[in-house]
């Protein structure tokens, strides 16, 4: 009974951290799927949500909810500023010259919130209580069940727009075949900047989300983005349900390494299965 209980127990946390690293992987395959780049400004998204989040609780005295769709939102608002001052004006339109642009860009908006909000590390409260709820046997956390509900209604939202939206629809377009859709005439610079946006506000969720059972930094979202990373490739890069797989399999793997063999080689293990999946597969699990 209490090994059946520890697998619940360890399935949670994996399920609770894959819905963080599905989140940011979903933003990576957006631009990728909009421009054919790797836009690594999406791990610092993460950290700004949580900073957003941290300024609109204790500095704006907002409520939670009304403090999360602001850190959201404001995320957003700075991806498609970083998207339209910072990538568009670049007169080159190769793919490694964008990247490294991005990397920049990442540097920049980190050495930014560094001088914002310091180098000290902060807290977050739980967007509601926190004690334990009981499921049968094991217990999960008032913020992770957040986790993992808001997850849900982000990639329901997700996939609502892409399906049934003018706007969701030409980006699906372009991410199909980009030159036939400039032919037709879908303009490139809204799709990029659209794109952004989304990228944006996946990744401010993934902070505010995340921060309060971790704690908060200018530099937080380094390591949960470069996972987010992993779980896009392990999916297969620009695949939204494969961004979805990689990072449910990822935070699964992390966790079950965890709970049976050590936690301080819970990342090894994670990313030891990536390379041997990518060693078969080298597009991912649901790579074209």
């Amino acid at each position: 009974m209490q090994a059946s209980n520890d697998l619940l127990q360890f399935i949670i946390a994996g399920l609770t951290n894959g819905a963080i690293y599905a989140l940011i992987a979903l933003g990576f395959s957006v631009v990728h799927n909009a421009m054919g780049i790797v836009n690594f400004v999406q791990v610092d998204f993460v950290s700004l949500g949580g900073m957003l989040m941290f300024s609109a609780l204790l500095t704006l005295g907002l409520p939670m909810m009304p403090g999360v769709l602001l850190a959201v939102a404001g995320v957003a608002l700075v991806a498609m500023l970083v998207e339209r001052f910072g990538l568009r004006p670049s007169r080159s339109h190769n793919e490694l010259v964008l990247i490294f642009l991005t990397i920049g860009l990442s540097i920049i908006l980190r050495g930014a919130m560094k001088m914002i909000w310091g180098t000290n590390r902060m807290a977050l409260p739980p967007l509601s209580g926190e004690k334990p709820i009981a499921l049968f046997g094991a217990t999960i956390l008032p913020q992770a069940v957040w986790i993992l509900v808001l997850t849900v209604v982000a990639i329901s939202l997700l996939h609502w727009f892409f399906h049934h939206t003018p706007l969701g629809l030409a980006m699906r377009a372009v991410a199909s075949n980009p030159t036939a859709a400039a032919v037709v005439g879908i303009r490139g610079g809204r799709i990029r900047l659209t794109s952004y946006g989304i990228a944006g506000a996946l990744g401010g969720l993934a902070g505010v989300l995340v921060t309060p059972i971790t704690t908060l930094s200018y530099d937080v979202g380094v390591l949960l983005g470069l996972k987010g990373f992993a779980a896009a490739i392990l999916g297969g890069f620009g695949s939204f349900p494969g961004a979805i797989l990689g990072g449910i399999g990822l935070g699964l793997l992390e966790s079950l390494s965890a709970g049976y063999w050590s936690s301080a080689y819970k990342d090894v293990v994670a990313f030891v299965v990536l390379l041997l999946v990518l060693f078969v597969r080298p597009k991912g699990l649901l790579g074209k």
